[in-house]
């Protein structure tokens, strides 16, 4: 009867890549969470762009949050972009097809800038819970901080019932990633999902 041997170079190099996966997957350590509350040590302003796609059923009425990071892997957590920061006005409806919606509001400054990660997350209510995104542009500025510009570009379905089946889309720029992912694995690696936080 012959011996069953097993290659250990493909058996290793799948756990590593499954481990960078679910490294990758997680948020960044040190995410505050920001609901709108008006805190003394919020210094930073925070100005987002999100522009909505124009292809067909592209809007949602869904809630949006946005998780921003810096490289150290500290950031915040936005957990609905329009009660925090919407600047459209009275009645105006976010995030339907081709708007360019507009939200500002202070937090925490995060400690390396500019922020160069991104988790964008639908929660799938609302009519119509699938959402197109072309692009989020993150402007941010503090005391003594200058002011920042990130442009995370999406164009991505968050949605169950279309490709690529998920809620959420995150994108990475940070030249160093906070999760010490080798450079061959942090490019296999997929987006991960933003937990949100009550």
């Amino acid at each position: 009867m012959a011996a069953c041997r097993i290659n250990s170079v493909p058996v290793l190099l799948l756990f590593s890549l499954s481990l960078a996966t679910i490294c990758h997957s997680a948020r960044p350590p040190l995410l505050k969470v920001l609901d709108g509350s008006k805190d003394d040590d919020y210094n930073c302003v925070y100005t987002i762009y999100v522009r909505t796609g124009t292809i067909w059923k592209g809007g949602t009425d869904s809630v949006i949050s946005v998780a921003l990071a810096g490289a150290d892997g500290q950031g915040i957590l936005i957990t609905d972009l329009e009660s925090w920061g919407g600047l459209m006005g009275d009645n105006y409806d976010y995030f339907e097809r081709g708007n360019l919606d507009i939200f500002s509001g202070r937090g925490p400054c995060i400690s390396s800038w500019p922020p160069c990660w991104m988790n964008l997350t639908s929660d799938g209510t609302g009519s119509g819970h699938g959402w197109y995104c072309n692009y989020v542009e993150v402007t941010t500025t503090g005391p003594h901080l200058g002011c920042n510009q990130q442009l995370f570009t999406v164009e991505q379905w968050l949605a169950r019932d279309t490709s690529p089946w998920q809620l959420y889309a995150t994108r990475d720029l940070c030249p160093n990633h906070y999760d010490a992912v080798s450079a061959a694995a942090h490019e296999i690696a997929s987006g991960g999902h933003v937990t949100l936080a009550e």
